[in-house]
């Protein structure tokens, strides 16, 4: 069953990059006490996720934290190492939070993981935008097979 509106986040943990290496955060960290809008995607490097999806964010971060946003966080079924390189790639710096989740148990807790083994990419998460006020689902955007719409940057900052 699928998270909704209402329902406190999961507990988890999920890698993070640090200036001294791979590390980790637990959900009650990220979530706890703040505005929170975690956005996933099937896969770092991947042609919309890479073009549209993560830079919306880079690009709309001051207009999130104008709207109270503490914290944007990017979640994606790869390792911190991918992440961390995508996120250099793609020059997020401290606006966004590049969180690994490398077997997708994060995304499996949520019931938003996607079967993408037909594509040869495993299992990922579905594409997706919460966002968690104090560790509670406020509002939820999944994406259906083949949409970039309502998990943008800018369908999130219209409707926060």
């Amino acid at each position: 069953m699928s998270i909704k509106v209402g329902d406190k986040m999961p507990a988890g943990s999920l890698g993070i990059m640090t200036s001294d290496g791979p590390d980790s955060v637990t959900t009650d960290t990220l979530f706890s006490g703040k505005k929170v809008v975690l956005f996933a995607l099937p896969g770092a490097f991947t042609p919309t996720c890479s073009a549209k999806h993560l830079p919306g964010y880079v690009q709309q971060a001051g207009a999130l934290r104008t709207k109270g946003v503490d914290t944007i966080a990017c979640l994606s079924v790869n390792d911190v190492f991918v992440m961390n390189a995508w996120g250099k790639d793609q020059g997020v710096g401290d606006d966004v939070l590049m969180l690994a989740d490398g077997n997708g148990d994060y995304a499996r807790a949520l019931g938003l993981e996607l079967d993408a083994s037909g594509f040869g990419m495993g299992q990922r998460a579905k594409r997706f935008a919460i966002v968690v006020d104090d560790g509670v689902v406020s509002q939820l955007h999944v994406e259906g097979p083949g949409e970039f719409k309502v998990s943008s940057a800018e369908f999130i900052v219209e409707n926060i």
